[in-house]
């Protein structure tokens, strides 16, 4: 089915539907099941019931990349990607946060202000679900650039479709949630258009458990796997600094 739809002042587009009308159920009929709540199934993101769905894509995309974690390499936050990807590549590894209770950094800085550290100090760089905590995400991906050696690699995640993250919300802010455009410029401006690759996962069934907090186990791998590159969830890039 092909029908004509207008957003505010945008011009109509033609929006082509897998399903005919007959197949769709009539307004006030939808069968929402469990899901018909007000509270989600859980808040932890799906960590109480197995995998969170978002980690199911992280694990995909470093997986497809592990061989870039070598050498010198940072983490934000902590380093389990670093241990579970790394393995005998890695010759030397830090962890870099802020100052705070619940992490043990070996480098203290906040990547929007981080001019203490080196220029060209790091062989690959991890920034999983990091950016969205950073007001000036702008700054933070300049760091990133600048503390990289030549031919060095970035590998980041960023949500589109995230609940907020209420504990992180409340001690330094819970800023933002991209698109594949939005990560292709703010990377592309950077690093050169040519060094980087982006990537988006997700569909209107992943975006919908993921707010819900189910886990990648509710759902099949040909139903996480499914791209509709109307619905991100997740958004990967690799940047290399050439």
């Amino acid at each position: 089915m092909t029908k004509k739809t207008t957003n505010n002042n945008m011009e109509e587009q033609d929006i082509s539907s897998g399903s005919s009308e007959a197949e769709l159920p009539a307004v006030g009929k939808v069968n929402f099941g469990d899901l018909r709540r007000l509270e989600p199934l859980t808040r932890s993101f799906g960590y109480d019931r197995g995998r969170p769905i978002d980690r199911y894509y992280i694990n995909k995309f470093l997986t497809q990349y592990s061989t870039d974690i070598a050498g010198h390499v940072v983490e934000i936050g902590d380093d389990r990607y670093i241990k579970r990807f790394g393995g005998n590549r890695v010759t030397q590894s830090d962890v870099l946060d802020q100052d705070h209770p619940d992490s043990t950094p070996t480098i203290i800085a906040d990547l929007a202000n981080a001019d203490h550290i080196p220029t060209d100090k790091f062989d690959c760089i991890i920034v999983i679900q990091t950016l969205q905590f950073i007001y000036d995400v702008h700054a933070a991906v300049r760091t990133l650039h600048r503390i990289l050696k030549p031919g060095g690699v970035v590998l980041a995640s960023l949500p589109s479709l995230s609940p907020i993250c209420r504990y992180d919300m409340d001690r330094w802010g819970d800023y933002w949630r991209f698109t594949s455009a939005a990560v292709q410029r703010i990377f592309g401006d950077i690093f050169g258009s040519g060094n980087i690759t982006v990537e988006a996962y997700g569909n209107v069934l992943v975006s919908t458990a993921f707010l819900q907090g189910m886990a990648a186990e509710d759902l099949t791998p040909e139903e996480l796997d499914f791209k509709d590159r109307d619905f991100e969830s997740l958004i990967t890039v690799r940047a290399v600094e050439a």
